[in-house]
């Protein structure tokens, strides 16, 4: 079973990009964690990462095709991207929704997720573990699917 991680703007610059905010931490080493974490529980990981709204929206659509859900981190395009939004919901397979930091600890326009209503649930605060816990929400609904 396949799951994609899709991180949005910024994301590729972890590690350098206010670490006392997302930590010191790698994208590349973020997505090496997790590939193992997945793989023992059986799942398949695919990375994509772009600082384009147009191309995570086409990752989604790709998505419906082979993923069984999505992990994503939609940066700051979460807040107001009514795009990325209706492509999470036109897909029909759970998402869930994943941020470093808390945003609701910080700016105020962070408060508001318009993606968090089509998604499975939201995640966020645990820095790269965010991620871990993600990949543990979706497993936990397949395996409620299964039953």
């Amino acid at each position: 079973m396949k799951i994609l991680v899709i991180n949005g703007p910024n994301l590729n610059l972890l590690g350098e990009r206010e670490p006392n905010v997302y930590g010191n931490e790698t994208l590349s080493s973020i997505n090496e964690e997790l590939s193992v974490k997945a793989e023992k529980m059986g799942y398949e990981l695919k990375f994509f990462q772009s600082n384009s709204e147009g191309e995570l929206i086409d990752a989604l659509h790709a998505s419906r095709l082979d993923c069984a859900g999505v992990i994503l981190n939609a940066g700051a395009y979460t807040h107001y991207s009514y795009a990325i939004r209706d492509a999470i919901a036109a897909i029909k397979i759970p998402v869930v929704e994943v941020h470093l930091s808390n945003v609701n600890s910080r700016d105020e326009f962070r408060k508001t997720s318009v993606i968090a209503p089509v998604c499975a649930g939201t995640i966020a605060g645990f820095g790269k573990y965010s991620y871990h816990l993600a990949l543990d929400a979706l497993d936990y609904r397949f395996s409620k699917e299964k039953k």
